[in-house]
């Protein structure tokens, strides 16, 4: 009896022992922090055939990585449910609440990384806006899919693992917010969605920064711009966001969008020309009458590669505007936004522009 007591005892203590050994081993990992906002990631269609018809935001986050144990492999990642909704719904207090969650997490000592699931629709414009006013050096992650999980060949797993590798990794510290879709590691600040029916939906014009390949990472180049601990703006100092519109140009173009944004007091206007930011003569009194009102004109294009230069096709050190590089009008409305939270003349706006 004394020896089959001793031999429970000893098998209770192997187990005890190899429990602690994994609790220990998933304590190692880093922990990840999955902030969920709803969007096609959360979605579901009525049939595996559905990948473009579909409901977005129907998925909670629980369900979501429970969905995927594998993460269990990369880091220890909790979640939480921040919203439930479809990003083209989106609006200035939500980009303000989740960036002050974002913020707040950020300085957690027991936080190593955050991955937002977000909507394609609008998920450029969240990254952008998290890459300017949240100041930390911990990986951000903004990561969506184009197809619902529910759909064959769905991409939302694999791009969800992909973020939560990539903000698990050291190596993507201090690189800004990241968006990580269909294996590629792009900047928050260049990315945009190019295509609606795609999986390889998201580009920028200057390239990824790397590539995220069965959970390593492979690097190419870093962003150049100003960023997250390098910016000027800080989201614990932002308490609600200025009115600014986008006024878009086309052949035959009226005066009528231009006028009524004034009407309602915009603070600043983006105007998407075409070609290299060009206005049409016949909106070009509309705009000078709106800056000498005090509202910024900030001269965007509509095509989506390249960038505006200034002084060509407008006068804009006569006019008083602001070139708005090559950033696409969604964007330069974002920086706008965040810009004129501090007082600041066109020559400042400019040099944000040039900087950001």
């Amino acid at each position: 009896m004394k020896m089959r007591h001793g031999v429970k005892n000893w098998v209770a203590g192997l187990l005890l022992s190899a429990l602690s050994a994994v609790a220990l081993a998933q304590a190692a990992k880093p922990h990840v922090v999955v902030l969920a906002t709803g969007g096609t990631i959360a979605g579901a269609g009525a049939s595996a055939a559905n990948s473009a018809t579909y409901s977005a935001a129907k998925v909670p986050v629980d369900k979501l990585l429970a969905g995927l144990p594998e993460l269990s492999n990369v880091a220890q990642v909790s979640g939480e449910q921040v919203f439930q909704i479809a990003s083209e719904s989106f609006t200035n207090d939500n980009l303000l609440t989740l960036a002050r969650r974002v913020s707040a997490l950020s300085k957690q000592g027991d936080v190593d990384g955050i991955v937002i699931t977000h909507g394609t629709d609008t998920l450029e414009e969240t990254a952008y806006f998290l890459n300017l006013v949240v100041h930390t050096d911990k990986p951000i992650v903004v990561v969506g899919s184009m197809r619902p999980g529910t759909a064959l060949s769905a991409d939302g797993a694999l791009n969800l693992y992909d973020a939560v590798s990539v903000a698990a990794s050291k190596d993507a510290m201090g690189k800004g917010v990241l968006v990580t879709m269909n294996d590629e590691i792009q900047s928050g600040r260049d990315v945009s969605k190019t295509i609606n029916i795609k999986t390889e939906a998201f580009k920028s014009q200057w390239g990824p920064l790397g590539m995220v390949v069965e959970g390593r990472n492979y690097w190419f180049r870093n962003p150049a711009k100003r960023h997250t601990n390098a910016s000027e703006f800080n989201i614990d100092e932002i308490q609600s966001l200025p009115k600014v519109d986008i006024v878009y140009a086309y052949g035959n173009m009226n005066t009528t969008a231009i006028e009524a944004y004034g009407q309602a007091g915009v603070k600043a206007l983006i105007h998407a020309g075409t070609g290299n930011g060009s206005v049409a003569a016949q909106a070009v009194p509309a705009l000078k009458a709106l800056r000498a009102q005090g509202v910024q004109v900030i001269r965007a294009a509509r095509v989506p590669d390249g960038f505006v230069l200034r002084n060509a096709e407008q006068p804009d050190d006569q006019y008083d505007w602001v070139v708005a590089h090559d950033l696409r009008p969604q964007k330069a409305r974002i920086l706008a936004m965040v810009a004129l939270t501090k007082a600041r003349d066109s020559k400042d706006l400019q040099r944000i522009f040039w900087e950001y």
